[in-house]
Parts: structure tokens; C-alpha cells; sequence
């Protein structure tokens, strides 16, 4: 009989979170009766758009890097991303006395992009729908010998991620259900197993934009399928297959993916800016339009959900959330 070990293990999450500790903020569980009623369910939000970085990947990216060697270090990181996951990184070296280049797409939000740069890092660009970020990403490496820390297909990064889920089920204890945007499937790996591994019972349930479901087609299909890039306001989820670590996570632990539309996602922006009195970027409002709209399907008693990110510009938000249009 052969058996498999899994990339991530609870005590994996359990390390990451020490490493972590004094380092990535301990963020806020945010509650909301009005949210509760409408919802029909007791609902404790993790707020990871008030992590540094503003999102849960600055977990992820530290973990990782502080984890290379003196050698490593000295010669600087790589990492590709959309744009938290390179605000990440960036931050992650500056933290660590080493330098970072990013791979980011043309199309990256302004902000992340300057909040990128403000960080230290070197950007450079591709077009999403036609480069390869992975393959830039590592030829820049062998090139520069850098040490590439890729957005969720790395053990200690998704280890790092899972630290959310963590501290949110040590402060409020047992949960019925846990929601997440799924992208890569990172947060998703790391919340499920230490969902799982401390109440086996819960049920897992990913979000992802409609026109980016590739998660959910994989898990449907019993294997990693490729989408085209996908046209989303939700661009931390514009994404074309699963990890396939993640995957390999997710397949076993996942109880169920659901699909938000792009106008779910911006009256989810728009419910927690007017109500809850937060600002949140369009792919950390997925699980909470999954919520609203009640396609979570029916709820247990208490729900936890992970708000994963707030970078987005005042421009952009106003524009999303006021007129609708892109």
C-alpha cells in the first residue's frame, strides 16, 4: 500500500503561524446583525483587508521567503501576481533585507501596481491573455538567481494563507461552514485543512466569479481544467486552471464551489461599504455575494467567511460601485 502526504498539514499551519506572529497582523472578525438577518445565519467575517499588504497573501509570501536561506536572500526574490500577492512579496522582502522582482500583468490595478513599486520591488510587465507569467517569472530567476515564490503553488505558502482561518477558528471556535474566494486555490488549501482537521464536520465552500470557474469545473471533472483567462472585475481570480498542489488539497477537502456574477460582486462591495463600513476589492467580495445572493445554499447556524482582500483605488471602486460599469 503506498499513501500520499499531503503538501500542507495542520502542524504546517500551526508553524507558519508562529513564524508569522509579531510580523502579519492578527486582523479583525467583524460581525453584523444586519447581515445576520438577512442572511438567516450568525456570520463572523475575517477581515484580511486590514492584513499588511491590504490582503491574506502577505501571510503566504513571508512564510515562504523567510524560510530561504542567507545565500538565497543575498541574490533576491521573484514572484508573478495580479498584484496582492507581488504587494506581498515585495513587502515580504523589504521585511527581510532583500531585494524582489515582480512579474505583473499590463492590465494589473494602478494601485497595486504603485503600492508594488512602493514597496520596493522591480515590476515587470506582460499581457495576461497572451504571456506566460510563470515562465517569465522563472527565466527571469535562472537568469538573476533569484528564488521564486510563486502565488499558491508552494507548500509554506499555503501553509502561511491557512494562518487565517486559524486565528479566526481560535477566536470564535467551531463553525458550520467557511467561505473563501478560490483562485489559484492557496487560501482554499490552507483553510481547508485546518477547517477540517480541527472540525471535520465543516463544510468547505469556495466562490469564484462566474466567467472564471475553473475550480469548479476541475472538481466536477475529477482533474485540473483550463479555461481561457477570464474577463472579471475580480482580477485576483482571473485565472485559467488550478494549482495543481492546491488541487490536490482542494479535490479531497472542498464540499462545494459556487459562482458569483460581476454585478453580485460589485452590490457585495457596495452592501459592505454602506453597512458593514469597509472597504473590500472585488475578489475578497465574492463569498460575501455568495451570502447576499444566497447561493451558499442553505446555512448552518454560525458562518465564518474570509474577506481577503481591500486594494483597490478610490477611482476604481466608485466606478464599480456607483455607476456599474468597469
Amino acid at each position: 500500500m503506498t499513501t500520499t502526504t499531503p503538501p500542507v498539514t495542520l502542524d504546517d499551519v500551526r508553524d507558519a503561524a508562529a513564524r508569522l506572529r509579531g510580523v502579519a497582523h492578527r486582523t479583525p472578525v467583524l460581525r453584523s446583525r444586519t447581515l445576520d438577518a438577512l442572511v438567516g445565519a450568525e456570520i463572523h467575517l475575517k477581515c484580511e483587508n486590514f492584513q499588511r499588504a491590504g490582503a491574506f497573501k502577505f501571510r503566504g509570501a513571508y512564510n515562504a521567503a523567510s524560510r530561504l536561506t542567507p545565500d538565497q536572500l543575498s541574490r533576491g526574490i521573484a514572484g508573478y501576481s495580479s498584484g496582492n500577492h507581488a504587494q506581498a512579496v515585495a513587502l515580504a522582502a523589504r521585511e527581510l533585507g532583500t531585494t524582489a522582482v515582480i512579474v505583473m500583468p499590463e492590465d494589473a490595478p494602478p494601485s497595486k501596481r504603485a503600492a508594488t513599486a512602493g514597496y520596493g520591488a522591480e515590476i515587470v510587465t506582460y499581457d495576461r491573455y497572451t504571456g506566460d507569467r510563470v515562465a517569465i517569472a522563472e527565466a527571469l530567476a535562472a537568469e538573476r538567481g533569484l528564488a521564486v515564490i510563486p502565488p499558491y503553488e508552494h507548500p509554506h505558502v499555503m501553509a502561511g494563507q491557512g494562518t487565517a482561518a486559524l486565528e479566526l477558528l481560535d477566536e470564535v471556535g467551531e463553525l458550520g461552514a467557511l467561505l473563501t474566494p478560490v483562485g489559484g486555490g492557496g487560501l482554499m488549501a490552507g483553510s481547508a485543512t485546518v477547517a477540517k482537521g480541527l472540525h471535520p464536520d465543516i463544510r468547505m465552500i469556495g466562490v469564484e466569479p462566474e466567467a472564471g470557474d475553473d475550480t469548479k469545473r476541475s472538481l466536477e471533472a475529477g482533474r485540473r481544467i483550463s479555461i481561457p483567462v477570464p474577463h472579471t472585475i475580480a482580477d485576483g481570480q482571473a485565472l485559467h486552471t488550478p494549482g495543481e498542489l492546491t488541487f490536490s488539497v482542494n479535490r479531497r477537502l472542498v464540499d462545494d464551489i459556487v459562482l458569483v456574477t460581476d454585478d453580485e460582486i460589485r452590490e457585495a462591495m457596495r452592501f459592505a461599504f454602506e453597512r458593514l463600513k469597509i472597504v473590500i476589492e472585488p475578489s475578497g467580495a465574492t463569498p460575501l455575494a455568495a451570502l447576499l445572493t444566497g447561493r451558499a445554499g442553505r446555512l448552518p447556524r454560525r458562518v465564518g467567511v474570509v474577506i481577503t482582500g481591500g486594494n483597490i483605488d478610490a477611482e476604481r471602486f466608485a466606478r464599480l460601485c456607483g455607476t456599474g460599469t468597469r
